[in-house]
């Protein structure tokens, strides 16, 4: 089975008709049980291909990548982002998480903290949530925008609208200058967070997950469900596109992720460099030299 023939189904590219009950967390693209047995050796094969990637990418120094990780509480993005990204040099990968604002980020614009942790040409960046928690958890509670300190004048009703266009053309800025841009909302049901989140607090290991706020924010269900399809809706593009990666089943979500990552890469047409003349000349004569001592 070749998964990168499913990624049309959740790819999104033109949000206008966009509409989040389009898309079902349990899909599997009707592949159910008889793929899950081989779900790890795809999944393997997709982590090999992303890391011989990963090595043209830096060896070429000319483009970056750009991963953004968007979810409800329990939907997995750091298991995702842990098995997706397993075989890849650790040197050539950074990854943020980016919590509530600090006093120095709430001085700042709200793209502040998250645009001096972009890659650098020749690495991937990872930002487990990001500056789209500005048009998601900031509109769910509006009183969070008193704490970002702008001009009254400026907090209007339009004030969502308007980052969704100052998203839009940062990420545009972005591309044009070799940063390619995908983004990933992990589609959870609120069905499947309930039994995660019972499974946190039955099992004693895994306790520590377990947050009061995250059944707080539950509570929110519906409002975050619209904020994320208004933003999907207003935000994806050809050259910055959502994929909506049902969540319900982990093991289909990191094959999903897996390949869109891995075609990515493919589409910047990647090549070693290539080795002049003189370089050739000098790597024969230092031959040479380690061969005669």
């Amino acid at each position: 089975m070749k998964i990168d023939k499913l990624l049309k189904r959740y790819r999104v590219e033109h949000g206008k008709h966009f509409n989040l009950k389009d898309h079902d967390p349990a899909d599997t693209h009707g592949l159910g049980s008889e793929l899950k047995p081989r779900a790890k050796e795809l999944l393997e094969n997709g982590v090999q291909e992303l890391n011989r990637l990963q090595d043209v990418l830096a060896a070429q120094d000319r483009w970056a990548l750009l991963l953004i990780f968007q979810a409800m509480d329990a939907a997995g993005k750091d298991g995702t982002i842990k098995h997706v990204m397993s075989g890849v040099n650790p040197q050539g990968v950074d990854v943020w998480s980016f919590k509530s604002p600090s006093v120095e980020e709430l001085d700042h614009d709200y793209l502040w903290r998250t645009t001096k942790c972009l890659p650098k040409r020749g690495h991937i960046g990872i930002f487990n949530r990001s500056y789209y928690e500005e048009t998601l958890v900031v509109r769910v509670h509006p009183q969070i925008l008193e704490s970002e300190k702008l001009p009254k004048p400026l907090v209007t009703k339009h004030i969502w609208q308007e980052r969704f266009e100052d998203i839009n053309g940062f990420e545009r800025y972005l591309t044009r200058n070799g940063m390619a841009v995908i983004k990933f909302f992990l589609h959870l049901s609120k069905r499947e967070q309930k039994r995660r989140f019972l499974e946190r607090l039955d099992t004693p290991e895994k306790n520590w997950k377990f947050s009061l706020s995250d059944v707080k924010e539950r509570e929110c269900w519906d409002a975050y469900q619209e904020a994320y399809e208004d933003m999907i809706r207003h935000t994806a593009n050809e050259h910055a596109p959502w994929y909506v990666v049902p969540a319900d089943n982990k093991w289909f979500t990191r094959l999903v992720v897996a390949q869109a990552v891995v075609d990515s890469l493919k589409d910047m047409n990647l090549k070693y460099p290539k080795v002049s003349g003189e370089l050739k000349a000098a790597l024969t004569q230092a031959r040479q030299q380690l061969e005669n001592e």
